[in-house]
């Protein structure tokens, strides 16, 4: 029998019980025909040999009990149309060895075909383990790639539709929405995926109410994943759902801090079923994604936080300035008036303490420029009463080094804008004139894109480092807290470039 026909039958199901007699009895008829054909041509050795294909066909397919029972019949037909007529006592001898020779044969073709089935069986699990393998594999590296956007402390909103995609694809879901839960039983869409591309999914920004007994509404109630079908529900996610073929809903919800924050959804329809551990590998994402919400929330209270320093710090500056302004600096004024006009009173003869007077007159009105120098580096006044434009004039034409301006065309800022782009054109020019060894300065500032951009470049020696001293860092420091960057571009012997990006959300 050919290797690939014995191979089939040990691979295919086995027949009915009395199927196998039937073709048992057709085998051993077909076969003693054929004996009875043949008898006078070959030996009875091979006569025997002719019985046994039927044996092995029966053992092959129907197994071993089904085989003893054709040995049995091919015996008897092979004793009583043959042996009991031959005349020849020694051919009886052959009937026993017959017997046991298909016994034998019947016991080999039956544990062949049980090895066959172990080693479908086994093959089966191989390739059952090696399906879990690659989607392990899989998965795993889709974490990996969503673990490292969190790290990398990419946008929250890029984070959402990095996880809203591999989560499709990890479920074989037809779409994703990420969702948020808001007051009034409705949620908003922070990120969302499309087995159908980008417009097809849920848009991100939009909002929608909560079904009951949705998958949303569940997760809610319980705070564990949920599946829910989606049969006679009506309204919000669910109607988009039904109207895009999908059959049903897995719900996971999202934990950020110890309270549930919103919740991944995942529609399929009937062509696209779940894996029975879809939850399970939903739990793993929603992990990451209230990581990145932490994080993110977290950042935005380091914003907010330094924001308000640095408001409070230069409320703080306004109200000295303005006391030393409105208060010291203006008792000053009247006491060197006062001296003055003693001194005039003065009469001839009391030279000296004329001269006494004069001095201490001229004392005072040092006193006042140093403290209108102090009070010009507290808080610039004169933002309040020009703008940034003339703020940095007045510093361009103070500057110990040239400087080449160019900020025609700025509109009004907000004022803390006006005074972060004040202080770090200041700083830079104080820096430029005392390390730099430049010829000249360069200050330009524009307005694009929603943000203010400001660089001031020289043509010194370079080699700045921002770690050096505490001006750049607090520079950076309040510039990130304006939601900006500040930037240090200073090769060795090439001179210095300080760049700022400040976003700006209006006028002042």
């Amino acid at each position: 029998m050919p290797e690939g026909v014995l191979a089939s039958l040990l691979r295919a199901p086995r027949p009915s019980f009395i199927l196998g007699l039937g073709v048992s009895a057709v085998c051993v008829a077909v076969e003693s025909g054929l004996v009875y054909l043949i008898k006078g041509f070959v030996p009875v050795t091979a006569l025997g040999m002719v019985y046994l294909l039927g044996v092995l066909l029966v053992s092959t397919v129907w197994g071993l009990a089904l085989a003893l029972v054709t040995a049995l019949l091919s015996t008897a037909a092979f004793q009583f149309f043959y042996l009991s007529r031959s005349g020849d006592p020694t051919d009886l001898l052959e009937l026993p060895m017959f017997l046991i020779v298909g016994i034998l044969a019947s016991s080999i073709t039956g544990l062949a075909r049980t090895s066959a089935a172990e080693a479908r069986a086994r093959q089966a699990e191989a390739d059952l383990a090696a399906r879990r393998a690659r989607r392990i594999a899989e998965e795993q590296s889709a974490l990996r790639r969503v673990a490292t956007l969190v790290a990398q402390g990419i946008s929250a909103q890029e984070i959402f539709q990095a996880v809203a995609c591999e989560i499709g694809r990890v479920v074989h879901a037809d779409h994703i929405a990420i969702t948020r839960y808001e007051p009034g039983a409705r949620v908003g869409v922070v990120g969302s995926w499309s087995r159908d591309g980008d417009a097809a999914a849920p848009r991100v920004g939009s909002r929608w109410e909560i079904v009951e007994n949705g998958a949303a509404d569940i997760v809610r109630r319980t705070g564990r994943p949920a599946r829910a079908m989606i049969g006679e529900l009506r309204g919000g996610f669910v109607d988009w759902a039904r109207a895009r073929g999908a059959a049903g809903a897995i719900g996971c919800p999202v934990v950020v801090r110890g309270a549930l924050w919103g919740t991944v959804i995942a529609w399929s329809s009937a062509d696209h079923p779940y894996p029975g551990d879809a939850e399970e590998h939903m739990l793993e994402f929603t992990e990451l994604v209230a990581t990145a919400v932490a994080n993110a929330e977290s950042l935005a209270e380091l914003a907010a936080s330094r924001a308000r320093v640095v408001a409070a710090t230069d409320a703080t500056r306004r109200r000295i300035e303005r006391d030393l302004h409105d208060g010291t600096q203006q008792h000053l004024v009247s006491l060197a008036l006062e001296l003055r006009t003693a001194a005039l009173a003065v009469p001839p003869g009391h030279g000296d303490l004329r001269r006494r007077l004069d001095h201490a007159v001229t004392r005072i009105n040092d006193v006042v420029d140093d403290l209108r120098e102090i009070s010009r580096g507290l808080h610039p006044a004169i933002l309040s009463m020009g703008g940034v434009e003339p703020a940095l004039r007045t510093l361009a034409r103070r500057s110990a080094v040239p400087v080449e301006l160019d900020v025609g065309g700025v509109p009004p800022l907000q004022e803390r804008v006006e005074v972060a782009i004040y202080y770090v054109v200041s700083e830079a020019l104080t820096n430029v004139a005392k390390h730099a060894r430049a010829s000249v300065a360069e200050v330009r500032l524009r307005v694009a894109d929603g943000a203010a951009e400001l660089s001031i470049r020289d043509d010194g020696v370079g080699g700045s480092d921002p770690g050096e001293g505490s001006g750049l860092i607090g520079l950076k420091d309040r510039v990130e807290a304006l939601g900006g960057t500040l930037d240090l571009h200073s090769p060795a012997g090439a001179g210095t470039t300080l760049s700022a990006r400040i976003p700006v959300t209006g006028g002042s």
